[in-house]
């Protein structure tokens, strides 16, 4: 499995960041060593000193597929739920800088939290869904998947016309404003509507 993701996919995040809103899906990949699932603590690294959380509405393929049309792209997920990309943001701006890959700040060991999945049908709107995170009980990121930039439908047409999804691969689909730093003893709960997904300490 693979997983991929979406930046700047809200335009309020990528103006709280200085960055273009961009006409066509920006993507990153994270490998399988990224995963941290089952609430698991999330230890800070050695290497950076600003871990940045991002909260995302995450994909899960089920069926392989490429060249997938928009039309048909809702046959290649069921199942949903919420990530965190953890972000080194003082190696990525580093990278940014000299106009490097963002790897080393997106793709590192357990940087990629991500919930238990729940059907795309329990949802009365998948597609006007609110999803919020919440750092030691105080609201940091509240957004709407209306807001996306680019919707789940035409990010899987996007990315399968290059990269071939495959059964079980992860989509992060992009983060709301709200972004900011992580430290050692933060609780981190995450709601995708009323259904809290995410509870997890930060060591």
């Amino acid at each position: 499995m693979k997983i991929i993701a979406i930046g700047r996919n809200y335009a309020a995040h990528a103006k709280e960041l200085n960055n273009p809103v961009p006409e066509k899906p920006v993507i990153f990949l994270k490998p399988d060593t990224a995963l941290l699932k089952d609430n698991k603590a999330f230890y800070i690294p050695d290497f950076s000193s600003d871990i940045h959380y991002e909260l995302e509405v995450v994909l899960k393929i089920c069926k392989e597929g490429k060249h997938i049309s928009e039309k048909f792209a809702p046959k290649y997920y069921e199942e949903v739920g919420l990530g965190i990309d953890f972000t080194a943001r003082d190696i990525q701006a580093e990278h940014k800088s000299k106009g490097l890959p963002w790897e080393l700040a997106k793709a590192f060991d357990h940087s990629a939290a991500v919930s238990n999945f729940i059907p795309k049908a329990e949802l009365q709107d998948l597609y006007s869904s609110n999803f919020k995170l919440q750092i030691n009980g105080e609201t940091r990121q509240d957004g709407n998947t209306r807001n996306m930039l680019f919707s789940f439908e035409q990010i899987i047409a996007f990315v399968s016309k290059y990269i071939t999804l495959k059964k079980g691969d992860l989509i992060f689909t992009g983060t709301p404003e709200g972004v900011g730093q992580v430290k050692a003893g933060d609780k981190l709960e995450a709601w995708l509507e009323d259904q809290q997904l995410l509870s997890f300490d930060i060591k």
